[in-house]
């Protein structure tokens, strides 16, 4: 296995986007170097292999990737977590803060059974009020979510201290200062 330093060297750091002082971390050059993305993948599902892991839940948009190479992997069913509006059948919806403002995910009422163990997946951990909204979500529906992984933690932003705050265990590939 590979050390975090070549995986950091496949993601593009784009400066003053999406606005002057933020450091976009942008994972689509990850995404599309074949041995990279094969890297990150097996060291988000190294943990939890052998483990009875019913579902991955993503999280729109770059989560829906990740999240589904990762139950691939572990043999487990796939969740999406989508914006308000985009899911089709009976859903159950959930606020969460963003920087300016509020926004709503939802999630079908019968995408987890009670009980099931529950991975949630995404990108990137900055403040992490959409993954604590997603948390919030799975438990609603009776998911047993045993842990939050990520490709990147921004832990300036204190994203994965509040899910720990949970009681979530979190696991991040890599770490960059600053937003």
């Amino acid at each position: 296995m590979t050390d975090d330093g070549d995986l950091r060297q496949a993601i593009r750091t784009i400066p003053d986007y999406p606005k002057p002082g933020i450091m976009f971390r942008d994972i689509t050059t990850l995404l599309g170097d074949a041995r990279a993305f094969r890297r990150a993948v097996d060291q988000l599902v190294h943990p939890y292999a052998g483990a009875k892991i019913d579902k991955v839940a993503g999280i729109e948009a770059r989560g829906f990737i990740l999240g589904g190479a990762v139950a691939h992997q572990l043999s487990a069913g796939f969740v999406p977590i989508r914006k308000k509006g985009k899911l089709p059948h009976q859903t159950v919806r959930m606020a969460y803060a963003l920087e300016y403002g509020t926004d709503e995910m939802e999630i079908h009422v019968d995408a987890i059974r009670p009980g099931e163990k529950v991975i949630l997946v995404d990108d990137l951990i900055a403040t992490g009020g959409t993954a604590e909204g997603a948390v919030k979500l799975l438990r609603q529906i009776g998911a047993d979510v045993v842990a939050a992984c990520f490709i990147i933690d921004l832990p300036e932003l204190g994203g994965a201290a509040r899910l720990r705050a949970m009681g979530l265990p979190v696991r991040a590939l890599m770490a960059f200062d600053g937003h």
